[in-house]
């Protein structure tokens, strides 16, 4: 089965094509601009190679409800030249075949829940922190949604009493994104985070607002897995550091095999930075099986 896959992103749109095994035969990266001139240049990728189905992860929010009248829209974006815009409705007027859709963190779940890591596990949580915060969330065969999907990056987080940075999101000023992502590393550091390695009060900080969110999902979700991705994730020393207040603000009051060994709990993503096109090509797959 030729299958493709976009993972639409805020600054580029990758484009791929691959198989039902998750294997990757090609992508390509293209600039995110508008819809008039991005979307056309993605359709004919796809078009020429004559993918049978087509997996969306895209940023968002979207609707991701196909009961809904905006079903397959991205909707109030802070891109705005793709706030309410039709995508799915677009590719698959100009290829003719079933389109999956659903959020980008979700993509990266269900790549790790179908060819990573998370395979055979019931209840797994992928979270993103880079540019901004997502989460992806896996329970018992399905991807998360409800009225829209899981905004988990905007959970509230109690500020540590020495930290008086305001935060980067407009919404909410204790958010997790606007407290840990990218941006807000940077308007509080003055540097990025790639620069600041070495500088532990830096990491502590990020960990301490990190393991918070975390010790949030698992007593609201009961997750077997927690795997954390995104470029700031790419700073590796942060992983004990969050295990290690995760413990402490779960204070024992979980006992599981899973909370007994941290390292293999919370975890990095496995497939290579791939785990989300690799989940948009399975975002195809369902697509081809469930809409023909």
């Amino acid at each position: 089965m030729i299958l493709g896959a976009l993972e639409a992103g805020g600054t580029k749109m990758v484009c791929a094509v691959g198989n039902e095994k998750g294997e990757i035969f090609e992508q390509i990266s293209i600039p995110t601009r508008t819809p008039e001139t991005t979307v056309p240049e993605m359709i004919s990728y796809f078009k020429e190679k004559k993918v049978e189905a087509l997996g969306i992860g895209c940023f968002g929010p979207i609707d991701p409800d196909r009961n809904s009248k905006t079903y397959g829209y991205i909707t109030s974006t802070p891109k705005l030249a793709w706030a309410d815009y039709n995508i799915v409705g677009a590719f698959e007027e100009a290829l003719g075949c079933p389109v999956g859709f659903d959020t980008d963190v979700n993509g990266s779940v269900l790549g790790e829940v179908t060819f990573g890591q998370a395979k055979g596990k019931s209840c797994v949580i992928y979270i993103t922190i880079g540019t901004g915060v997502g989460a992806g969330i896996y329970i018992e065969g399905k991807l998360l949604h409800g009225m829209l999907h899981p905004e988990a990056g905007h959970v509230l987080i109690q500020k540590r009493s020495s930290d008086t940075f305001e935060g980067t999101c407009p919404y909410h000023r204790n958010c997790l994104e606007g407290l840990a992502a990218g941006p807000a590393i940077k308007a509080r550091w003055g540097q990025d985070a790639v620069a600041l390695k070495d500088r532990q009060e830096v990491w502590d900080l990020e960990a301490y607002y990190i393991a918070q969110a975390l010790t949030g999902y698992i007593l609201t979700l009961s997750p077997e897995l927690i795997i954390l991705g995104g470029g700031v994730m790419h700073q590796l020393q942060l992983f004990p550091m969050i295990r290690g207040y995760v413990t402490e603000m779960l204070n024992g009051y979980l006992k599981t095999e899973e909370l007994s060994d941290m390292d293999c709990y919370i975890v990095p993503a496995s497939l290579n930075d791939n785990q989300g096109i690799m989940g948009c090509l399975e975002l195809g797959r369902r697509a081809k099986e469930e809409l023909g």
